[in-house]
């Protein structure tokens, strides 16, 4: 797949050479804080700050193809134990920017993965079951694995545990009821913008995307509805993801039996539920591997703000305050935002 050649060289052969700083939403006063981040053209891990030696490893790739997909997912390590599930967004037609069976097939079938969804609480196409089977069926996910919806035959609840004082809002995070039949997890996000989240990867994928109706209704609400997802409170919206990814991170042994994988291609500031989604202003970037959500999103936060014509997305991404899903999550344990990026083009 094409990149452009100047995005290329303003993060991948500039950082080897500098270190770039975290930009958020609005520059707050905790962005400017934050720890900046280094890229080492050897594929050895960067040094960061001394503070902050608990830095994640991210890894990255331009190859945004199969094989790009499978390379990434290799440097990862990770051995699963048991039936692994691939969560992704089966996305909205009719045109949505989901990710294609040609890209991630072979990834799928190297694991013998079970490609798995939730249906949606706001209407649409995946909706309700029948439809989103069809949906599953039309877009090319059940050519090349067996495809489940979790919620399809009830739904399980999670214990929501954060640090004391940190507001939690969330006591149960509802999930679909065959969750508990997989013993591993591949998180394969498209990262995008989103019309009320800012941006969605990975934390959005396991929170919003493995909840039921009724779990999504009660992130939306900051715990306070099951019914209705519409009308919460913004910032009690997005410390809610951040909850209900921990959650399942939690579950899944403390984070043992998950990984996470981010591309970043068709980069519009729309995401996979909408059907119609913007023209993307940014040219396709990579792809990105970590077992840390929170870096893994932080790493895409920041190429995001590294390229050129970003200036819808980041529009997106500020209005919504999208960066505080970040900060809850880093505060409440389920990462950290400080990373070293590895570029595995260069091995």
């Amino acid at each position: 797949m094409k990149l452009r050649k100047l995005n290329k060289k303003t993060f991948i052969c500039m950082c080897a050479v500098m270190v770039f700083l975290v930009t958020s939403c609005g520059k707050s006063a905790a962005a400017k804080d934050h720890v900046s981040h280094q890229v080492n053209q050897n594929t050895n891990v960067s040094e960061s700050d001394n503070s902050h030696e608990d830095a994640s490893v991210v890894y990255f790739t331009e190859d945004i193809s199969a094989e790009g997909l499978v390379k990434i997912y290799e440097q990862l390590g990770w051995q699963p134990t048991g039936k692994v599930a691939v969560k992704i967004s089966t996305g909205e037609p009719p045109a949505s920017n989901y990710l294609r069976p040609e890209l991630i097939g072979d990834l799928v079938g190297q694991l013998h993965g079970t490609i798995v969804e939730c249906n949606t609480a706001y209407g649409g196409s995946q909706s309700s079951s029948a439809m989103h089977k069809q949906v599953a069926e039309d877009h090319g996910f059940t050519a090349i694995a067996d495809f489940d919806l979790m919620d399809e035959d009830g739904e399980m609840n999670l214990p929501v545990a954060v640090p004391n004082g940190m507001g939690q809002h969330l006591k149960e995070d509802v999930v679909g009821s065959h969750f508990a039949d997989y013993d591993d997890y591949l998180i394969l996000s498209h990262f995008k913008g989103h019309a009320m989240a800012g941006f969605g990867g990975a934390i959005k994928n396991i929170s919003i995307g493995l909840a039921s109706p009724a779990g999504k209704s009660l992130i939306h609400t900051g715990g306070k509805s099951k019914t209705n997802p519409w009308g919460g409170n913004q910032t009690d919206f997005t410390e809610s993801m951040a909850e209900a990814g921990k959650a399942v991170s939690d579950y899944l042994g403390n984070g043992e039996h998950i990984v996470y994988i981010n591309v970043m291609n068709r980069l519009s500031v729309d995401c996979d539920c909408d059907g119609n989604p913007a023209e993307p202003d940014i040219h396709d970037i990579g792809i990105l591997a970590s077992c840390d959500p929170v870096a893994l999103d932080q790493a895409c936060v920041d190429l995001v703000y590294n390229a050129e014509g970003n200036a819808s997305l980041v529009r997106r991404m500020e209005s919504r305050n999208g960066i505080h899903t970040l900060e809850h999550a880093e505060a409440i344990g389920l990462g950290s935002r400080s990373y070293k990026l590895m570029n595995i083009d260069k091995q």
